[in-house]
Formats: C-alpha cells, sequence, structure tokens
C-alpha cells in the first residue's frame, strides 16, 4: 500500500499545467512515427499540458505559422494505424546555420514552446542539442533585435530536449530497436517468403537488397529470420576469397537438394578493402561459377512503407509515454536525453552520447576496426551476428566436435508460431556442438509411444517461415507415462532434453525433475524454451509466437474498424484468446486503440461496464466514429462477449450500434513474425549452448548424471536479460489454478491503454526510465 501512494504521488507531481510540448518527425519517415506522436499528445493533454505539432520537421519549425499548430485529443484519432507520418517530415539545410536557429527560437517563444519532443535518426537528434545548447544566446540575440521582450525571454530561459530514434536501419546505439525497424522487417520477410515459393518452383537463386547504407541490422535479421544462404553486411565485409567459398556453399546446398539459394545483401555491403559490393556483381558471380538461374531483386522503399506491425505500435507508444514524463521531469542541468528500448524496460540515455557512439561505429568501419564496429553496434546486434555465425555453415562431419551425447527436443502444449524455428536452431547448433539430436513426435505422448528418430542438419531446412509445430504438439503431460518415457530414454540413451511449448511444457519439465529421486533416467539436463501465443508461461517477459498472435489481432482490428468506414458510429466487441491471460487482449488493446479491455487480472463489475458505455457515448458525441472493445476470453464467467454486446446495443441505442467478432484460432496460425522467428532462433540456440556446458560439468563415470535443481530450468527474458531459472523455483511464482504468472509485467501497460483511450486513472511511474550512462565497454561472457 506504501508504494501505491508513494508512486501515486509521484505521478501527481509530475503534473504539465502551463507548459507547452512541441512535437516533430525530421528526417527519413519510419512506420510507428505516428503512434509515437499519438502517444505524446494524449500524454501531454492527460497531464494538462499544450501540446504542439510542428509540421514538416525543421522545416516548420523556421517557417512557423500554420506549421504549428496546437493538438487536440480528437486530432490523433485513426492515426495509430497509418504509416509514414502525418505530420510530415522534412530535411532542412536552413536549420543547420545559425540564422535559421534564430527564426525557428522566435517561433517557438511566440507560443510558449520550451519543450521539444523530436522523433527521428541521429542527425535529427544531433541539431535538437546543438539548439539547446544555443538557446540561451538565440534569446539574448532575439531579444537585441528587438522580436521578444526581456519577460519573454526569462519565462523562456530554458529549452528541454528529449529524442525518441525513428528509423529502419535500427542504426543508432544505445537502444535495442528503433521505431519502424520491425515493420521494415515485416515487409522485408513478406517479399523474401513470397520470393523463395517461386524460387522453389523453378531452381533458381535469389539475390535481394535490403536498405542500411551504413548499418547491416535489416539484412542480418532478415537472413537469420528467413534462413538465408549467405549475407553481406558492412559491419562483417568478407575476407579474401569469399567469392568461392560463397560458390562452395551455394552448390553444397544443392547437393543437399535444396532446391533455390537466397542470399541477402545490404544496400552498404563492402569487402575488406572497403569496395561496394553489389547485387549485380554478385549475380554475374553465381551464373558464371556455378550456372544457376539467378534473379535480382532491389526491396527500395517497399521497406518504409504500410502499416506498423504491433511491435512497433506498442514501442513507439510507450517511447511517447516515456518521453513526456522524461521532458516533465527535465531540468536545467538534466542533459538531452533520447528514450531508448534495453530488452524490454525502456530507458533514458544521454542524447549525445549515444550519437557520439553511433558516429564511432561509422569512424570503426572506417578504420577497418570491424570488431570493434559490431560491438558498439550494441548487445542485440552482436548476439544477432553470434547466432547467425553458428547457424551459417554447415561442418563436415569430421570436422564436428565427437560429444557422443544425444539431445531431444519436443514440442509440447498448444502450437505458437515461430516453434519450428526454435526446433531448427536447436537441431543445427546442437549438430554443431558434436551432438545427436533427435526429434520426438507429438510431445509427451509421442515420447511415451516410442515416436523419436534422429533429425540430421538437412532435415530442418525451410522450417524458419513455417507456422504450426511440423514435429506435432500435445497437450498431454508427462505423469501417468514416466515408466514409458524413462524405458525410451533407455533405449534411444538420452542425455538432455529440450522442451519447447507454453504452460504444459513447464509442468512436464516440473513433473519430470520432481521424480529424479525414484527415476535415474530424467537425471539429465533439462530446458524449456517458452512458446505460447497466451505468454503466460512464468520465468519470462515474453514468449514465442505471442507477437505474432498480436499482429493477427492487431491486422484483424485494423480490417474491423475499417469495415465501419464511412457508415454511422459503431462499437465492435472483440474477444481474444488467452485462456486467464490477459496479455493478449491488454497489450493488443496498446496497439489497436482500443477504448476498453477487460481481463482477468482487472475485476470488473456492471458499474464498470456501464461507466465504459457512457464513456463511449460521450467519445461518440465529439465526433470519433468508431469503438473498440477487446475482451480476454476468461475475463468474467459471467460477463461474457455475448452479455457485453447486447449491453452495449441497449445501452447504446440512438448513438451506436453495436457488433461482435470472436477472433478464435486465427491467432494461433499463420506464418510467424519476423520478431518470433529472431526470438525462436536466438533462445533455443542458447539454451543447446547451455545445454552442453550441462552435459559436461554432469558427466562423470562414463555417464550423464544431473539431479540438482539448475539442471532442469527455464530460459526466459527477464526485463534486460536472458536468465535461466530453476523451474522449481518457479513454483513460487505462479498461479497454477488459473495457469498464469503471479506476477505480469505487461499489467503496467495496461494504465498507458487507459490513459490513450481518455479515462482517468493512476499511472505507475515508479518503473520509469531513468537517466543512465551509456555502456561503451562491456566484458565477454563466457556463453
Amino acid at each position: 500500500m506504501a508504494k501505491q501512494q508513494d508512486t501515486k504521488k509521484l505521478f501527481e507531481n509530475l503534473s504539465g499545467a502551463g507548459k507547452s510540448i512541441g512535437v516533430l518527425t525530421s528526417g527519413g519517415d519510419a512506420q510507428g512515427m505516428n503512434a509515437a506522436v499519438r502517444a505524446v499528445v494524449r500524454m501531454g493533454i492527460y497531464v494538462g499540458a499544450k501540446v504542439y505539432f510542428i509540421h514538416e520537421g525543421y522545416q516548420g519549425m523556421v517557417d512557423g505559422g500554420d506549421n504549428i499548430e496546437e493538438a487536440s485529443w480528437e486530432s490523433v484519432s485513426s492515426m495509430l494505424q497509418v504509416g509514414g507520418t502525418v505530420i510530415g517530415s522534412a530535411r532542412c539545410k536552413e536549420f543547420r546555420s545559425h540564422e535559421g536557429r534564430l527564426k525557428a527560437a522566435h517561433q517557438l517563444i511566440l507560443r510558449g514552446i520550451t519543450n521539444l519532443c523530436v522523433i527521428g535518426g541521429d542527425g535529427s537528434l544531433t541539431g535538437a542539442n546543438l539548439f539547446r545548447e544555443e538557446w540561451s544566446g538565440l534569446l539574448e540575440e532575439l531579444v537585441r533585435q528587438g522580436l521578444i521582450d526581456e519577460e519573454a525571454a526569462q519565462n523562456n530561459s530554458e529549452l528541454h530536449i528529449v529524442g525518441m530514434v525513428g528509423s529502419i536501419d535500427n542504426d543508432f546505439c544505445g537502444t535495442d530497436m528503433t521505431i519502424g525497424t520491425d515493420s521494415a522487417l515485416h515487409r522485408i520477410i513478406e517479399v523474401v517468403d513470397a520470393i523463395m515459393t517461386t524460387a522453389q518452383s523453378h531452381q533458381r537463386t535469389f539475390v535481394l537488397e535490403v536498405m542500411g547504407r551504413h548499418c547491416g541490422y535489416l539484412a542480418l535479421v532478415s537472413a537469420l529470420a528467413c534462413g538465408a544462404d549467405w549475407v553481406l553486411i558492412p559491419e562483417m565485409p568478407p575476407e579474401d576469397g569469399w567469392e568461392e567459398h560463397m560458390c562452395q556453399k551455394l552448390s553444397e546446398n544443392r547437393a543437399d537438394k535444396k532446391r533455390l539459394n537466397i542470399i541477402i545483401v545490404a544496400e552498404g555491403a563492402i569487402d575488406c578493402h572497403n569496395k561496394p559490393i553489389t547485387t549485380n556483381h554478385i549475380k554475374e558471380l553465381v551464373v558464371s561459377c556455378l550456372g544457376f538461374d539467378t534473379r535480382v531483386t532491389i526491396l527500395g522503399h517497399v521497406q518504409r512503407g504500410g502499416t506498423p506491425s504491433a511491435f512497433d505500435r506498442i514501442l513507439a507508444s510507450r517511447m511517447g509515454v516515456e518521453a513526456v514524463l522524461a521532458l516533465l521531469e527535465a531540468s536545467d542541468s538534466t542533459p538531452a536525453c533520447v528514450v531508448s528500448l534495453c530488452g524490454n524496460q525502456a530507458v533514458r540515455l544521454p542524447l549525445m552520447e549515444c550519437v557520439q557512439m553511433t558516429q564511432d561505429v561509422q569512424k570503426s568501419m572506417d578504420e577497418k576496426n570491424f570488431e570493434e564496429a559490431v560491438r558498439l553496434r550494441g548487445r542485440s546486434f552482436e548476439n544477432n551476428l553470434n547466432t547467425y555465425k553458428l547457424l551459417s555453415y554447415h561442418k563436415a562431419d569430421s570436422e564436428l566436435p565427437n560429444s557422443s551425447f544425444n539431445v531431444a527436443v519436443l514440442n509440447v502444449g498448444a502450437p505458437a508460431a515461430g516453434m519450428n524455428a526454435a526446433v531448427r536452431s536447436a537441431v543445427r547448433v546442437g549438430i554443431k556442438e558434436g551432438h545427436k539430436m533427435f526429434a520426438v513426435n507429438d510431445g509427451f505422448e509421442g515420447f511415451y509411444k516410442g515416436q523419436i528418430k534422429e533429425i540430421k542438419w538437412g532435415d530442418v531446412a525451410g522450417w524458419t517461415g513455417q507456422g504450426g509445430s511440423i514435429l506435432g504438439t500435445k497437450r498431454t503431460l508427462p505423469a501417468k507415462h514416466l515408466d514409458k518415457i524413462a524405458e525410451q530414454i533407455r533405449i534411444h540413451n538420452i542425455n538432455a532434453l529440450l522442451v519447447i511449448g507454453g504452460f504444459e511444457a513447464i509442468l512436464g519439465v516440473i513433473e519430470l525433475s520432481a521424480t529424479r529421486e525414484k527415476y535415474n533416467e530424467f537425471c539429465v539436463p533439462m530446458v524449456m524454451v517458452p512458446a505460447t501465443v497466451n505468454n503466460n508461461v512464468p520465468g519470462t517477459d515474453l514468449s514465442i509466437g505471442a507477437d505474432t498472435s498480436l499482429n493477427a489481432i492487431v491486422e484483424t482490428c485494423d480490417r474491423i474498424k475499417q469495415s465501419a468506414s464511412g457508415t454511422k458510429r459503431r462499437v465492435f466487441i472483440i474477444e481474444t484468446m488467452g485462456g486467464y491471460c490477459g496479455y493478449l487482449a491488454s497489450v493488443g488493446g496498446l496497439a489497436a486503440g482500443a477504448d476498453t479491455v477487460y481481463i482477468y487480472e482487472e475485476p470488473f463489475n456492471i458499474r464498470d461496464l456501464q461507466s465504459n458505455v457512457e464513456h463511449l457515448t460521450e467519445k461518440m458525441k465529439t465526433g470519433i466514429q468508431r469503438g473498440l472493445v477487446l475482451r480476454n476470453e476468461n475475463s468474467n464467467e459471467n460477463f461474457t462477449t455475448d452479455f457485453i454486446y447486447q449491453l452495449y446495443s441497449e445501452e447504446g441505442k440512438g448513438v451506436f450500434d453495436c457488433r461482435k467478432n470472436v477472433l478464435g484460432h486465427m491467432q494461433q496460425g499463420g506464418a510467424p513474425s519476423p520478431f518470433d522467428r529472431n526470438f525462436g532462433t536466438k533462445i533455443a540456440a542458447k539454451a543447446i549452448q547451455w545445454i552442453s556446458r550441462k552435459l559436461k560439468e554432469s558427466y562423470k563415470d562414463g555417464k550423464v548424471f544431473a539431479n540438482t535443481e539448475d539442471t532442469a530450468c527455464l530460459l526466459g527474458m527477464r526485463r534486460r536479460t536472458m536468465a535461466f531459472q530453476p523451474v522449481v523455483q518457479l513454483k513460487d511464482e505462479t498461479d497454477f489454478a488459473h495457469r498464469i504468472p503471479k506476477e505480469q509485467w505487461w499489467l503496467k501497460l495496461h494504465p498507458l491503454m487507459k490513459i490513450l483511450a481518455k479515462y482517468k486513472t493512476s499511472y505507475d511511474v515508479s518503473d520509469s526510465g531513468q537517466l543512465e550512462p551509456v555502456t561503451r565497454v562491456r566484458p565477454k561472457k563466457a556463453d
């Protein structure tokens, strides 16, 4: 209770009354910028500040006039799902000059704007910081010229700057992801998936060029997400003789009966002599050396277009709110900051330190110090590169270490998009580690029935982009079949288990580890990787499959809302999956711009329902045409989707009509999103490396014996890190009756959805980002 009171007090201290905030987008556009603008406007108005659109970036700030316009709550409605930036963006040479910045300062003073939220790349943010440094001098100059008086100069003596990075290239140091990157990956993977079908038909090689003049993030992650044969990025130039190595690998893949080859090239790709590598050069190389039918596709500005993904909408909304909080807390002594994402947590970093590090990357690349360039890119980039290296090349059996260990992989529970990417990664990393990999079909049910077979490197080719579970998966738990499972472990000499799945998977690992005293067969290293659309597994913030499901929900909500375009006022009641976990409904509601979300974790009664109807009615009277209500399937046993639909229909008569939609299993289907492919690939690789270490530690007297708590773990993302946690310790964190964790991080985002839907609520700022130094040098981890 004390913590809640302190939190509430802190939030009340962050009043924006009397403050004016200007928001602008600058430089290249990126999907999700509109979501960030919407969040800044609504959070700013919520805390009592005036918020102004600055149209056309810095050019609009210099020109003033109608380019600087006060924003209202309704002015950002229907903006969330729109790509690009609706307030415009332009590159402004005039702002680079002192005279241009003087004009811009004058335009801001005329409106009392002393807080700027700048959404753009490193150039835009550097310009904003210079503007802030010159602010007092610019005011003195304006006073001398008689354009403002002394009182205006004193009242506007401090300029506060907060940046958000909007760039599809993900080339800004200090943040794991920039706004727009995930959406650009969606565009790339959509194209690659489509190209792979035609390439397979004709046994063709495709060379794809993606954006990334100075940064290879898009090329690297899309190569991971589609299982490309070769990737070329500026940060990892190939050594002399790379042409021969590449052709050899393409030829070997064809010899393994693979009917297509995919080569992904960043537009800024170079060789070790800093000479550009072009797509046409690669095409000529493949045709002349191998004679393969080869095509080139340059994606270009397709990557910038389209609607933002669910990830980018959520990221931008979180960053926008965090930016307003940072502006309210800023003082004259606070350096300009940039709001960043580290793991799953919002952080604030000194803007110029991040800019300097970003510039140091290019400097390192110019000096051919590519290892330093990769390190400066940050943890996320480095992890992606290391994982790609692990999976990229299949050594001959004679080159592999001989560990003599057998590792079994199985999927348990309901299917989740990204499971196949995780299995592929586990199999290939396991083979590279020298293990013999076994696939178990149909989960624990297939395990006790003996549906176990060895799986080779080539068997998992093309699995990355496949939805569902190719191995098959069942909800069967092992407790009733322990004797038979132990027998199968003996027959196949299984030395370790990798279990990929949802709540049933963690229950299964708990049951197996609990019987180690009785069954020596279960005294082997076991690790569980979370994969469920419900995202209800304890010990992890995110699960494989949840992002794909969120995108399905958001895309459907966009279409449903659009179906009412031009009709009378209408409210849609949407039911989502999740069991008792409200993650999909709550976070999906934030991404789709829902007006109300009903979840089990936040109990509600008939008075709350009535209040929600009245709230929607008031919004409809202000001119808003569409309303969106999401309900988690088990949020309340009495207030069903039908009940809520009938209540809204009755109470909204004369103001709006209602429609309902149960999304059902479409949330579980479809090709996995780039995030789920990448997450599944990396987390499974890390799990196999952990298994290798535990096998070495527990191998004594010619056999594996592992019966300690730390040899039966769940690998999950916790805030900023990936952590292995003993499943026994997670029992205390779990509500087994409702199959959810007792504490769920995303519940802190639920009030954010309410604020952006114009509800008065308390918002917990105790977990908001605090200004931190940029970590430039990190000790290398053993793993």
